[in-house]
């Protein structure tokens, strides 16, 4: 079994963060479905400090998650280590650390993947939040910032050596965002300079995929984003297959079942303007690949409270 810190994993199979995907619903639909840990939208360090509302939202927790992983961005040592120590007190586990988010937005005011290109303040950042609270804290990183800056070692051994009790490699730079193939070596690279837990991130898809991860890099985990979206079932079929056991994929009612079940709970998390609307994107990924998908994708754009959801899945499913 995996620890991270004093905390054991209910298995290896961990929902990767993913910003305007990873809500609560979302995360309690996985831990039903058997995900190790869930982990949380990142979560600016900035915010909570300016005390913004819509940032407090974004930290719920449900006792349903178990085991949950939040997760912190930011580039002053201070700020982060102080807002650290103002939400320990919140249920989750695990605080990780974003060195790894390649969007514009962040990478400019020198955060997320950023952060790579600077391993002195990333040092100073994980050693200042180690300090600051008591619960384990990780890191998130990327192979580096581009091909040209190919520093994931160097980052880890930094981590590990200002305290943190573990990191997670996603294969692929900054510059590669989310194309291309993710890079498994550096996963091995970093699991051989190590001895902290590490969870190999990228192209994870299936079973097979997942185990090719493991053998390849010796990873102690593992991260699993873009393919549980729409597909919770993954983490079902992982955890079945620890046991022997194969699972076929879930039924065409259980399918229907989850994408109403998804609705309902986003409507009740962030009232039925937001949550219909946020729930179109969620029902096209649950109907992709089935016969008509892209007319009922079509039609998603035209619903607006959660009987409309219902009479379209009930027609087109």
């Amino acid at each position: 079994m995996v620890r991270i810190g004093n905390v054991e994993l209910k298995n290896r199979w961990i929902l990767a963060p993913m910003a305007g995907v990873c809500d609560l619903p979302f995360r309690v639909l996985c831990a039903r479905q058997g995900a190790g840990m869930t982990c949380m939208e990142m979560v600016s360090a900035k915010a909570i400090y300016y005390n913004n509302k819509n940032t407090e939202a974004l930290m719920d927790i449900s006792p349903e998650e178990d085991i949950v992983s939040l997760q912190l961005f930011g580039s002053d040592p201070d700020i982060m280590g102080d807002m650290a120590k103002r939400i320990e007190e919140k249920p989750f586990s695990i605080l990780d650390i974003n060195m790894g988010c390649p969007v514009p937005k962040v990478v400019n005011n020198h955060e997320g993947s950023a952060l790579m290109k600077d391993p002195l303040l990333a040092g100073r950042i994980i050693e200042r939040v180690v300090k600051s609270i008591d619960k384990p804290v990780t890191v998130k990183i990327r192979k580096g910032f581009d091909e040209a800056h190919v520093n994931a070692v160097e980052i880890a051994r930094i981590a590990q050596e200002s305290g943190a009790a573990g990191v997670t490699v996603h294969g692929r730079t900054r510059e590669q965002y989310y194309s291309g193939e993710a890079d498994r070596d550096i996963i091995r690279q970093v699991k051989e300079a190590v001895s902290i837990p590490v969870i190999g991130n990228g192209d994870v898809k299936d079973t097979d995929s997942a185990h090719i991860i493991i053998e390849e890099t010796g990873c102690d985990a593992v991260m699993i984003g873009r393919a549980a979206q729409g597909n919770p079932w993954i983490f079902r079929e992982l955890a079945m297959a620890d046991k022997g056991l194969k699972y076929e994929g879930p039924t065409l009612e259980e399918r229907k079942q989850m994408i109403l079940e998804h609705g309902k709970m986003l409507i009740e998390c962030k009232g039925e303007y937001i949550g219909i609307r946020e729930m179109r994107k969620h029902a096209a990924w649950y109907t992709q690949g089935f016969p008509g998908s892209s007319k009922l994708r079509a039609k998603l754009c035209e619903i607006l409270d959660y009987d409309d959801l219902e009479r379209l899945i009930t027609d087109c499913l």
